[in-house]
C-alpha cells in the first residue's frame, strides 16, 4: 500500500492475472459472523481508455488465512446480492 494515497486505498493482485487494481475502501460490515468489505476502484483518468472495464462497487469477504486477514471474492451468486442489500441499506441510512 502507497502511503501516497493515504490509509483508505489498497492495492490487490489478481492471482489469476498478476493485474493490479487500487481499490479505495468505503465501509466494512458483518454479517453471519463474516466480515464483508466495501470498495471503488481507484480511477485512473491518465491510464483510462476506452475498452477498459469500468466497475462499479466491489464487495470482498475477509477470510483468516495463516493468521493473515486476506481479501477473497464472494463466489455465491445469492451471498454477493444478500451483502449487497445490506450495503446499500448501511449506505441510505448513513445519509439520513
Amino acid at each position: 500500500m502507497s502511503e501516497e494515497f493515504g490509509p483508505n486505498i489498497i492495492t490487490l493482485v489478481d492471482e489469476d492475472t498478476g493485474e493490479e487494481i487500487e481499490l479505495e475502501f468505503i465501509d466494512a460490515l458483518e454479517h453471519n459472523g463474516t466480515v464483508y468489505r466495501a470498495f471503488f476502484p481507484v480511477a485512473d483518468e491518465e491510464a483510462a481508455s476506452e475498452d477498459e472495464e469500468e466497475y462499479g462497487l466491489i464487495i470482498l469477504k475477509a477470510e483468516m488465512v495463516d493468521g493473515e486477514e486476506m481479501l477473497v471474492q464472494i463466489e455465491s451468486e445469492d451471498e454477493i446480492n444478500e451483502v449487497y442489500d445490506l450495503f446499500m441499506e448501511q449506505f441510505f441510512a448513513d445519509e439520513d
